[in-house]
């Protein structure tokens, strides 16, 4: 049966549809798990979206994706991430890069092992751990999937730890034209959402409550990017949804990153407007294609960006070192 490290892959559900003749009759539905809750899986299916109980179903399991994404496009699309949330202290190890930002968020304080660390890989792995050591961090090594298998099996033999998966999830832009839910009270033809060079002390506020504050570092790993937006929705002047846009990867990817709506207002249609806007920002900026990255255990926003088009272009684990 499936789990939670299943949402956001392509699956298929062998469910039971009635009785005939005192047999079950089964019908197969093939697409993208979208959540899994005790009672009921979604899937997104070429027709649309499907939610079958799960006393219904006879039979899933997840399966390849129709088309692996290539290792060239992987590291292209690990380099544009990269590019988009630098770490303020850098360094490589050959082709791995090493980033440090006073512990702010994984991705800016991980290795990123892509390419030949021109070294054996043990060596390189120990090379890690001295870089971290050095700084007063715990080494964390982003393992992009099935890039990276080999560094996996490394760490595994040393012991190290797993954070949850995280999705890189993309799509190709313009994203598909989205409407709100209906039956729902629904902020999205009123909110106006302002694109700024720089965040508000406001945006800063809400950033710094989703990450656990907010170090020096953080700014310029908000900011140090030469194509990004900072988004604004206001309701009667206090600010209740941000989010963040970036053009990096020779202006090929538009990344998206901190979509955040303030708990009041959530359902409403604002993180919708909000990735549209910066979609729209990215588009005139020559961006041909958006990316971003989701714990795959969060499958209300794993649900969410699939409506918009969005779908899993490969998976990366953070691994942590032993203590």
């Amino acid at each position: 049966m499936l789990r939670q490290q299943d949402v956001g892959h392509r699956i298929v559900v062998r469910r039971i549809v009635g009785i005939r003749e005192g047999r079950p009759q089964f019908s197969d539905a093939l697409g993208e798990l979208v959540e899994l809750s005790e009672t009921h899986l979604t899937l997104a299916t070429a027709q649309g979206q499907l939610r079958v109980p799960v006393a219904q179903v006879h039979r899933a399991k997840r399966v390849p994706p129709t088309r692996r994404p290539t290792a060239a496009a992987v590291v292209a699309l690990e380099r544009a991430a990269d590019e988009a949330w630098p770490a303020p202290t850098r360094g490589r190890l050959g082709d791995w890069l090493l980033r440090s930002a006073e512990g702010w968020t994984g991705r800016a304080n991980s290795a990123l092992p892509i390419g030949d660390p021109d070294r054996p890989l043990a060596a390189a792995v120990d090379a890690v751990e001295r870089w971290y050591a050095e700084r007063g961090q715990p080494a964390l090594i982003n393992t992009p999937l099935p890039l990276a298998a080999p560094v996996g099996a490394e760490l595994d033999a040393r012991g190290w730890g797993t954070r949850p998966p995280t999705l890189v999830q993309t799509a190709p832009l313009p994203l598909p034209a989205s409407t709100p839910a209906g039956g729902q009270a629904d902020l999205w033809g009123a909110a106006v959402v302002e694109l700024a060079a720089a965040p508000s002390d406001e945006w800063l506020a809400i950033a710094a409550g989703r990450k656990g504050g907010l170090p020096d570092a953080a700014r310029h790993v908000l900011t140090a990017v030469d194509q990004v937006r900072f988004a604004h929705v206001y309701a009667d002047g206090a600010l209740v949804a941000v989010g963040r846009g970036t053009v990096t990867g020779q202006g090929r990817w538009l990344g998206l990153s901190l979509i955040e709506v303030v708990p009041a207002v959530r359902r409403q249609g604002l993180a919708r407007r909000v990735i549209h806007e910066l979609a729209s920002w990215g588009v005139s900026g020559g961006a041909t294609h958006a990316f971003l990255q989701v714990e795959q255990r969060n499958a209300a926003a794993v649900a969410l960006y699939q409506r918009l088009g969005l779908v899993t272009h490969h998976t990366y684990l953070t691994r942590v070192a032993p203590n």
